[in-house]
């Protein structure tokens, strides 16, 4: 990374300007099109456009270019026009302007920078890695989480290790096989998270600082931004930057309750807990959404008790029953603790113990002991408290979200939002597509936007839970006329000669054109197979075209081939690799 102003271009004594009135610009795209063009010719030192005003203003070389060169130039980039150019005093021809540093200072006199990035996760860099490629000056502002955001710092890379880790453990302890009997495993549980320490730190080093470390264009700073208008931010109440575009890619937090007692006694969210190195005596969890979920099993598996308190009738509620049902079979058996209509209301601490009291499902109250800590993941909100919004009227949903369209645009013409601050799926590779959309649109002509009807996500409990499309709630609120093809794992030989035949496959299909609609998996290594099933839904293949393709045999993938064909047929009436 080096200056913003690295690669402009040098002057000399014999710079020009001039200043152009402009036809044809609708959208800070315009602007942005006619200046990157105009940079590129030779004898432009410098261009300065805006589409509000219409009017441009260019550093030319005199002896390289006059002003009629400069106008047929314009007129040559799209289906732009100039409608009259304005004689200017040669403001940069004195000598009064000698070097490049002056010329930048006048440059500046408009915009500090092409795009300011508000943010310094997955979409944020994303962002910054297409606005080098347009060779656009990029100023990232950050405050919060390091650089790099919630996945790689607290979120996915952290507790996918301590996932993997607990896995170990419990296959160290339990096995489907009678002839193969485990005698224990001795956790370290210190040394997991010192690696998992490690892990984050090379990887939030190796997939994000190193990625920029080059870029010529980008500025990175620490600090936490507040909009002026909307052309203008104040970084720590002190140091004002402005921009042509912006991008907000803040992400979200986890959303702490109102809970009596709560701050006084206490609590962890994951950002704490994946941290502590002393293994805890025993965990109550509030919420039961997947980090919660997520949690609880990596935990108890490590040997934690686990307890999880959900305000609903049962955890993932975003999740039809029958694949929930399998979850918490599992989750019960391994000794974790599930209070579904549970509302904690208030707590309080009793020496080293903290008290939780709950509203219980059939009206009465109790109280729950909890010797350890508490974790709250009772859902995320986004980051948009310290941005000043209101000083820009920016809109957002009634969850406080940034309201998005499919583009990224924001209400804001200059402003676009992405990852989890905004009202669309909540994941890091949604998160870095609407990064790169977002600058896309900013600075081009051709709009981009983003299609999230196939998108496939996961859940990595064991089993996982992965789905893509639309589940058969969904088809029939929408008004699709479908049919849902469930093929339980008993069914499949690759889950037979594992012996482990927890879950199913589910299809839905539309019924008038055959193509499948959605899908939902809960197996072992389940979220193995829903990239296939998510592009399938995305290219209309059709449930015939799944069931009469080739499928190794005794691959899991095999169940997918199966599940289309009990759209027709028995399957337990099948030989093997029948059709």
């Amino acid at each position: 990374m080096k200056n913003i102003f690295s690669k402009k271009k040098k002057t000399t004594e014999n710079a020009e300007t001039v200043s152009l009135e402009i036809n044809g610009m609708t959208c800070s795209g315009c602007s942005s099109h006619i200046e990157k063009d105009m940079n590129k010719t030779k004898g432009v030192f410098s261009s300065s456009v805006n589409h509000e005003t219409g009017k441009g203003e260019f550093i030319i070389d005199k002896n390289k270019l006059n002003r009629n060169d400069l106008i047929n130039a314009v007129n040559n980039v799209g289906n732009y026009s100039v409608i009259n150019d304005v004689e200017k005093e040669d403001c940069c021809a004195s000598d009064d302007i000698e070097n490049t540093d002056k010329l930048e200072s006048y440059n500046k006199e408009k915009y500090n920078y092409d795009l300011i990035v508000i943010g310094g996760g997955s979409a944020a860099f994303s962002a910054a890695i297409k606005a080098e490629s347009l060779g656009l000056t990029t100023l990232m502002v950050n405050g919060g989480l390091d650089f790099g955001g919630t996945c790689v710092n607290v979120g996915c890379v952290p507790s996918k290790n301590l996932i993997r880790a607990a896995e170990t453990a419990y296959h160290s302890t339990h096995s489907n096989f009678k002839g193969i009997k485990p005698k224990g495993v001795d956790i370290d549980f210190a040394q997991i998270i010192r690696d998992k320490k490690e892990l984050v730190s090379a990887l939030q080093q190796q997939k994000y600082m190193d990625v920029v470390s080059d870029f010529e264009n980008l500025t990175m700073l620490k600090g936490w931004a507040e909009f002026v208008d909307k052309n203008t931010i104040v970084v720590n109440d002190k140091d004002t930057y402005t921009a042509t575009n912006f991008v907000i890619a803040t992400g979200a937090t986890t959303n702490i309750p109102n809970i009596e007692g709560l701050n006084e006694v206490g609590y962890l969210t994951n950002v704490s807990l994946f941290d502590l190195e002393k293994k805890p005596e025993s965990l109550t969890i509030m919420g039961a959404g997947y980090i919660g979920l997520e949690i609880a099993q990596a935990y108890s598996r490590l040997g934690v008790k686990v307890r999880i308190i959900e305000f609903t009738d049962r955890p993932l509620r975003s999740q039809t029953s029958d694949i929930t049902d399998v979850l918490v079979s599992q989750m019960k058996s391994e000794g974790i603790e599930i209070l579904p209509n549970f509302r904690a209301f208030k707590l309080e601490k009793e020496g080293n113990d903290t008290i939780i009291h709950c509203n219980c499902p059939d009206g009465s109250k109790t109280q729950i002991i909890e010797k350890g800590h508490i974790v709250v993941a009772t859902g995320t909100k986004p980051n948009t408290s310290k941005l000043g919004l209101e000083n820009i009227d920016l809109k957002l949903t009634e969850k406080g979200h940034i309201l998005v369209n499919e583009k990224m645009e924001t209400n804001v013409s200059n402003i676009y939002a992405a990852g989890d601050v905004t009202n669309t799926p909540p994941f890091v590779y949604t998160a870095a597509t609407e990064g790169n959309t977002t600058v896309n649109n900013a600075f081009s002509l051709s709009k981009n936007s983003v299609d999230y009807s196939s998108l496939p996500w996961v859940v990595f409990t064991d089993p996982q839970i992965a789905g893509a499309g639309l589940n058969e709630l969904e088809a029939e609120k929408a008004g699709i006329p479908f049919e849902v093809s469930k093929l339980d794992l008993t069914h499949v030989p690759r889950a037979l000669a594992a012996q482990d035949t927890r879950g199913f496959i589910k299809l839905i299909r539309n019924t008038e054109t055959d193509k499948l609609i959605g899908a939902r998996v809960i197996a072992p290594e389940g979220g193995e197979l829903i990239q296939q099933l998510s592009m399938a839904i995305k290219f209309g293949i059709t449930v015939k075209d799944l069931a009469e393709s080739f499928y190794p045999y005794l691959t899991l993938g095999e169940g997918i081939k199966l599940a289309a064909i009990t759209f027709g047929k028995d399957v337990s009436k099948l030989s093997c690799c029948a059709s």
